[in-house]
């Protein structure tokens, strides 16, 4: 058997038992992998159904220019269907989003453009207005709009569901989502309240969106809004696509814990998947009290680990923002194994004949360059040797004519393994930032120093 192209092997996705880290939940907890998938996620079951739906009503017509506003996942289902169907694609999307996601799009040829993530949804900046700007202005052309699209939920009504139902033998009791556009939940969700109006629909969201709260108050809340790191799920404001009247409750889980649940997942349970499913496991966990023996829950895993490897699988960008513990030697464990004293600098002003003194004198190799009190680059042990070998008379120049870029700045948490990696031949050394403002300089020799300390 073969399929007749890629689009139709979208589905049928496969439901793995969670052995490892819901053990203490009675219940039996399985996830549904929608990274098997040609697009490795679940939006390719509705970027397929909002294209076909537009080719029957005429929206889309041949040779036109599909244009989106999103995270990565909707998009690449979008490019996948638009390859085989011969479209053309622009997608936009936030500064928020990994930079995995946008290069995936830019593979089946799409353009991508990346908007500012803390602006309001209605400012011109945002992606939702630039993507509906570009179809105003883009001949030929589309907005799924996946958002507000009743495509979105038919096709986890019509698909997502079903399998749900078929692969449980219809012993699903709850259902656990990461609300995003709503389409996945408010689909799946209705189908299944269809087969038994028993089942619970339980909505993972997210700190800074405004899912839950509307849902318990009714309240439009502007003070719920802020910036968060967890991708894939959240709004800022109230797709249609979110029926509130499916979802029975909303579980929110914090930035920190999604990120280090999302590593858990391939750590003890063997699953590569993103962060909204770490989000979705988390909360399970955090709702551990709701689940009985004999329940079966159903966790969507909606995407791949491959889109989050510079993000949730990147010790520094997890270490940066304080979601894991210092367990490697950092800027700051180096810093405090050497004696306290100011860090030694030259202003831009000042003659290369001083800066030789200075570093015979002290016996050092490099020194950064300030001007204003702020360092503005560096001065070298072989940049000075360039400079008088080719004119000697150099010596009496002030310091700014020969000085180089500065030396790279990092931040307390930066870990030696990212440390050593800036050190090379055009940086001999890093510069980081004490708790008292105070700038230090490393070395290769403070490393080696930190190590065998």
């Amino acid at each position: 058997m073969w399929y007749n192209n890629i689009l139709e092997t979208i589905g049928n996705t496969p439901l793995v038992k969670l052995n490892i880290i819901p053990k203490e939940i009675k219940a039996t907890v399985l996830a549904k992998i929608e990274t098997t998938n040609p697009g490795n996620s679940i939006k390719d079951r509705m970027a397929l159904k909002m294209i076909e739906d537009a080719e029957k009503s005429g929206k889309l017509k041949p040779g036109g220019t599909i244009i989106e506003g999103t995270s990565g996942n909707t998009g690449m289902g979008l490019a996948i269907a638009a390859v085989i169907k011969g479209y053309k694609c622009i997608f936009t999307t936030t500064d928020k989003q990994s930079k995995e996601k946008a290069d995936a799009l830019r593979a089946f040829g799409a353009e991508v453009i990346v908007c500012p993530t803390n602006v309001d949804p209605s400012d011109p900046r945002s992606y939702y207005s630039v993507s509906t700007r570009l179809e105003r202005e883009v001949p030929n052309s589309w907005k799924p709009n996946q958002y507000d699209n009743p495509s979105n939920t038919q096709a986890n009504y019509e698909q997502t569901g079903p399998e749900i139902w078929e692969q449980t033998k219809g012993k699903i009791t709850h259902l656990i989502v990461g609300a995003g556009t709503g389409g996945t939940i408010s689909g799946a969700g209705k189908f299944l309240k269809e087969q038994n109006p028993a089942i619970q629909v339980l909505g993972i969201d997210t700190y800074g969106s405004v899912f839950k709260k509307y849902k318990e108050t009714g309240i439009f809340d502007k003070n719920e809004i802020y910036p968060y790191l967890t991708e894939g799920i959240g709004e800022d404001f109230l797709p249609e696509n979110v029926d509130f009247s499916v979802i029975d409750y909303f579980e929110k889980v914090t930035d920190k814990d999604a990120a280090l649940m999302t590593r858990e997942i391939a750590r003890k349970e063997g699953i590569f998947a993103g962060n909204s499913a770490g989000s979705a496991v988390a909360g399970l966990m955090q709702m551990k009290d709701r689940f009985k023996e004999g329940d079966v829950v159903v966790i969507i895993f909606p995407d791949h680990g491959s889109r989050y490897m510079g993000k949730m699988y990147n010790e520094d960008w997890l270490r940066e923002r304080g979601f894991i513990k210092n367990e490697k030697l950092t800027a700051r464990s180096i810093i405090s194994k050497e004696p306290d004293h100011d860090i030694v600098t030259i202003d831009a002003e000042e003659s290369i004949s001083k800066a030789i003194s200075i570093i015979k004198s002290l016996n050092i190799s490099q020194i950064p360059v300030t001007q204003q009190e702020m360092i503005i680059g560096k001065i070298t042990e072989s940049d000075i040797l360039d400079a008088l070998l080719e004119n000697p008379s150099l010596k009496s120049h002030p310091v700014k004519d020969i000085f180089t870029s500065p030396f790279p700045f990092v931040d307390l948490n930066t870990s030696i393994d990212k440390i050593s990696s800036l050190i090379n031949k055009e940086n001999s050394a890093v510069l980081v930032e004490d708790e008292r403002g105070k700038f230090k300089i490393i070395t290769q020799y403070d490393i080696i120093n930190a190590i065998s300390g």
